[in-house]
């Protein structure tokens, strides 16, 4: 028998949603000098007590090299606009954290420091988000905190139905339906039409790539091959043939889903690592009753889903470059990248620690860390691909089926063909 909830609306704590979403010097720890302080460009509301992180990083660092860092922290909302003006203006900092698809942008334009002559050995990195800074074997960015996403679920909701966690398409649809039809008051698996990061695992899914760039420099997309249409006909065909999520879905972004879990109005949902614990923490009741599941393979084994996160970039010009690399090394360390990650509730960038967390015996992160580790991958590196986010391609392929005003075919279609136009120049 459906249960039947007299649902409220619990609210996230800031953080939380801003987490579904990132003196004069005299020497430096390797040998020459520096004239200033550094200057670092951090992007605000990622840690909810950065003052605190800044304050510990800072002092140990200043204390090793005798380098003074002055930290400024931006708004994401701001951050390319900010960026851009600095770098027209020649008004940029020394060091900056960078979303994965802004460093091909920033990189293309020459704006960021080569740092492949620093990185003695890249393989320390997850190399899903090091992918996002490498560009022609030289490296423009590295890894400081990552997320994934996987699927978050009612563990005592599957117990009382006797359902298990699937381990491929076919049980995930199996397993949603069930559900819906035994929960007729909840929302068995959202189908959220402005979440396009929930949309890329099922066209890699389907073996299809966003875009690949071929020999003569073009970019092809793949989205409307037999693959990627298989994957947008599986996602979609949850909601429009299955009815596993609901109408009103098709207008939700990751926080409306987030939402959704933490309200108990959702049975299971594609949701980010640092999810969890915010669900925790505005609706205690759930201690216990949540689990995570990597997003299972179309037969076998995994779906990739998208790596995010940020990079540390060093600019070019600044007269500093090296001890500005000095103080990304410090940050990314395993000691400050852990740190960053516990306060945050995001992995560290790199991987031994990665490795650590899927050893864990917590149910809640483990999955995740092995869905990053075992099946993660980035947009395509591509200097025009923010213009793609930025123009909500994905998005509108998503709501155009979502809606019934265009076909799977479609919809890839046109979507395929605004991709290959914004990444070759169009």
């Amino acid at each position: 028998m459906a249960r039947r909830r007299a649902h409220t609306h619990v609210h996230l704590p800031a953080a939380a949603m801003a987490l579904a979403l990132v003196g004069t010097a005299c020497g430096m720890g390797t040998g020459g000098s520096v004239s200033d302080d550094l200057v670092v460009w951090i992007m605000e509301g990622t840690n909810p007590d950065e003052t605190a992180y800044f304050d510990a990083a800072n002092a140990a660092f200043t204390e090793q090299t005798g380098v003074g860092v002055d930290v400024e922290f931006v708004p994401w909302s701001d951050a390319q606009n900010k960026i851009s003006t600095a770098i027209a203006g020649g008004t940029v900092p020394d060091v900056v954290e960078l979303g994965t698809t802004f460093v091909p942008e920033f990189a293309d334009s020459g704006a960021l420091h080569d740092l492949s002559g620093y990185v003695d050995d890249p393989y320390v990195y997850t190399q899903s988000l090091l992918r996002m800074g490498r560009i022609d074997d030289r490296i423009y960015g590295v890894p400081w905190y990552a997320a994934i996403r996987s699927i978050v679920y009612r563990t005592d909701i599957f117990e009382e139905h006797d359902q298990e966690v699937p381990e491929n398409w076919a049980e995930l649809r199996e397993t949603a339906i069930a559900l819906s039809e035994a929960e007729e008051d909840m929302i068995a698996f959202p189908i959220p039409g402005d979440a396009q990061y929930s949309v890329m695992p099922w066209i890699w899914g389907g073996g299809a790539e966003l875009a690949v760039q071929t020999s003569d420099g073009t970019w092809v997309s793949e989205i409307d091959s037999d693959g990627g249409r298989a994957g947008m006909s599986f996602f979609t065909g949850l909601a429009l043939e299955d009815g596993v999520s609901t109408t009103g879905a098709v207008n939700w972004n990751e926080i409306d889903v987030m939402e959704s879990l933490a309200e108990e109005r959702a049975i299971m949902a594609i949701s980010g690592s640092a999810n969890p614990k915010a669900i925790l923490e505005s609706n205690p009741d759930l201690e216990g009753r949540l689990g995570v599941f990597v997003i299972p393979g179309r037969e076998d084994g995994y779906t990739d889903s998208f790596a995010g996160g940020s990079l540390l970039s060093v600019f070019e010009g600044t007269g500093q470059e090296e001890v500005a690399w000095e103080y990304v090394d410090h940050l990314t360390s395993y000691q400050f990248s852990s740190r960053w990650a516990e306060e945050t509730g995001f992995f560290p960038g790199r991987e031994e620690a990665v490795t650590a967390f899927a050893e864990s015996e917590d149910p809640l992160v483990r999955p995740f860390a092995v869905q990053l580790i075992t099946a993660s991958r980035g947009t395509p590196v591509a200097p025009a691909w923010g213009r793609v986010e930025a123009e909500k391609v994905i998005v509108a392929m998503q709501q155009s089926i979502l809606n019934g005003d265009a076909t799977v075919d479609e919809a890839t279609a046109t979507a395929a063909a605004e991709i290959e136009r914004i990444l070759n120049g169009g």
